[in-house]
């Protein structure tokens, strides 16, 4: 599968090493023109062409795929651009700043055919669909738990007063749309959408640093805490009639399961690839070349869910994007 890739950061440079081995053959690197010289250096480490700009790129360079790696404020923007190529686009997390543009994303991905992925690690890793298998075991659910707190290096830039995108609301930024985003994954991948959503954030200049999303499913509450302006251990807990669910790691790595029954009966369950972009983007080679249109959207579905779930929380929260009053 040829894959051309926009953006030259982190998760770029994460992934890129490994995209061979998973079947995608890296065809070509955007950058802006301040950060051309990274793709340069990334092209001649793991092949493709260097390109100053997405829009010449997607004019110039057939691909099975477009891999979306730029902050979020610029992911519908550039999604749409590579739909408009008629090319499929594997998008970096979260999938747009808001549900609309989200909305409006799927359907142009829908009208023309194309397939249109959130790159969420956990929704593919064996060890979140021994979750899923596992569910029905505890019984009737009761609560549900999610803790994800990590201390962001950039929040000490924030406290002196430098605002980087991580922390922007002009950029969609936030503990929602990073850390939190996972969390509300893991939990509509697994139960759907609530019935009511509250978000009770501390805000900071506009943005939210920290902050609990209380979930309500009708029969169960669940809650989720995304935090980087302090750590904690990360917690994910699904309590039921007949017994719980436990994970002990970030939702994005989707650690070891252990099942534990009312009656004393523990199982674990670990099957998580050493690299855990793995999983996701073997999916994404099958869907593609399969054209397995039902898990496409059915992804597609649970991508959207979770945006409108980010939206009413931002908005209960008083934290607003520019995309918002667009």
């Amino acid at each position: 599968m040829k894959v051309s890739i926009i953006g030259t950061g982190m998760i770029t440079k994460l992934v890129l090493p490994h995209l061979a081995e998973w079947g995608w053959d890296p065809v070509a690197i955007s950058a802006t023109p301040p950060h051309f010289a990274q793709a340069e250096e990334l092209c001649a480490a793991f092949g493709g062409r260097p390109y100053g700009n997405y829009e010449a790129m997607l004019e110039e360079v057939p691909a099975d795929a477009v891999y979306v790696a730029i902050p979020n404020f610029l992911h519908e923007r550039a999604a749409s651009a590579a739909l408009r190529a008629g090319q499929n686009v594997i998008c970096e997390k979260p999938l747009c700043s808001n549900f609309s543009e989200a909305q409006g994303l799927a359907r142009e991905a829908r009208e023309r055919g194309l397939l249109l992925f959130e790159a969420v690690t956990l929704a593919h890793l064996p060890n979140y669909a021994k979750l899923r298998e596992w569910l029905p075991r505890v019984g009737d659910v009761k609560t549900v738990i999610c803790n994800y707190a990590q201390y962001s290096s950039r929040y000490d830039a924030f406290r002196r007063g430098e605002v980087l995108p991580a922390f922007d609301p002009a950029k969609s930024g936030g503990a929602l749309m990073d850390l939190g985003l996972y969390n509300l994954h893991w939990l509509t991948g697994l139960f759907g959408e609530p019935v009511s959503v509250e978000y009770h954030a501390n805000v900071e200049r506009g943005i939210d640093t920290s902050g609990i999303v209380e979930l309500d499913y009708g029969s169960f509450k669940a809650t989720s805490v995304a935090c980087k302006d302090c750590a904690g251990p990360a917690f994910y807990c699904i309590q039921g009639t007949e017994g719980y669910l436990l994970q002990t790691s970030p939702a994005n790595h989707c650690g070891a399961v252990t099942l534990h029954l009312n009656d004393g009966t523990e199982e674990c369950f670990d099957g998580d690839p050493e690299v855990i972009w793995e999983s996701e983007f073997r999916d994404f080679a099958r869907i593609i070349s399969e054209r397995d249109m039902a898990e496409a959207e059915r992804l597609m579905e649970v991508s959207l869910a979770v945006s409108s779930i980010q939206t009413q929380a931002r908005l209960f929260a008083g934290v607003v994007f520019p995309a918002d009053e667009a």
